[in-house]
């Protein structure tokens, strides 16, 4: 089957791959667009694979909220560049309504969910045959009930925290605001449990062993050192634990007495119940760009 320039033209515009791809999945495939289509998105994918080890740190992080449920997702690529495009934040807020819309287990069955035909695996491959980066879903979490967002950076941290209240309440500009001020709490204090009880007792007791010892190290008599262990575990729980820290916008307050001063003007009861805060890239190895290693490798 014949094909033509425009034939080149409207399979690149199609797919977003080179000329010289195109003209040759046309040639490969006797003039057949759709099978051309396949043919790239095949080449397309192992070329993925064979990019797959390559390091995607940058990205962005997307909340968003629809009929009371929440969704916060981290998508990585390799470079700011393709991460600030507009193309990748779409994938980012499709993939969100997909969570929301669609309650995957893990994120597994996130990659085979299907919105308008394709899985997201098939979407995160299709915007890959555009950009030519190494492109991961890399978690996401999703709660339902009264939930509030917060993006920091334009992507670079996410927030989403539920409450627990009345429908009343949760409507009313004033919990809104608070709400919000709590999210941000999260984002800028990086609290690491909710509150005292839902810190690991494992965690617990290995604080308790490196606070003692650093008690009997500096000299401190035995009989007194679980008095001051319990004294530094009191500091630890007020930094780590989000309702017993230092509420940020006003350091009189924990932000427990804060949520509890907001559901008392408002005569009813509001509860913080649990937050996830994502930050891009955290626990990721940074790509080091070397332009000389850069230009070596590729004269060899």
């Amino acid at each position: 089957m014949a094909f033509t320039a425009k034939d080149v033209q409207a399979l690149r515009e199609k797919t977003g791959c080179g000329m010289m791809d195109c003209k040759k999945a046309l040639v490969e495939c006797d003039g057949d667009m759709d099978k051309a289509v396949d043919y790239l998105r095949e080449k397309g994918l192992a070329s993925q694979q064979k990019k797959a080890g390559r390091i995607a740190a940058e990205g962005t992080v997307y909340t968003c909220v629809k009929n009371g449920v929440g969704a916060v997702v981290e998508i990585n690529a390799e470079t700011d560049f393709v991460a600030g495009s507009d193309a990748f934040k779409e994938l980012a807020a499709k993939i969100a309504g997909v969570v929301i819309d669609q309650n995957p287990a893990d994120l597994d069955a996130l990659l085979e969910c299907k919105e308008d035909g394709k899985t997201v695996s098939e979407m995160v491959q299709d915007l890959f045959l555009v950009v030519r980066e190494n492109i991961k879903v890399r978690r996401f979490a999703r709660y339902e009930g009264v939930v509030s967002t917060y993006i920091h950076g334009g992507g670079r941290i996410g927030v989403m925290v539920k409450f627990d209240t009345t429908d009343e309440i949760a409507n009313s500009a004033e919990f809104q605001a608070a709400a919000k001020d709590v999210a941000m709490q999260v984002a800028a204090a990086n609290p690491l449990f909710l509150n005292k009880e839902s810190v690991d007792p494992e965690v617990v007791e290995h604080e308790k062993k490196i606070l003692t010892e650093q008690v009997i190290n500096e000299g401190k008599p035995a009989q007194i050192a679980e008095k001051i262990v319990m004294g530094k575990m009191a500091k630890y729980y007020k930094e780590n634990c989000l309702v017993d820290q230092i509420f940020v916008k006003d350091n009189d307050l924990t932000v427990q007495k804060y949520i509890d001063g907001v559901a008392k003007q408002l005569g009813g009861t509001v509860a913080i119940v649990g937050f996830e805060r994502f930050e891009k890239g955290e626990g990721l190895q940074k790509r080091e760009d070397n332009f000389a290693d850069e230009v070596a490798s590729m004269v060899k």
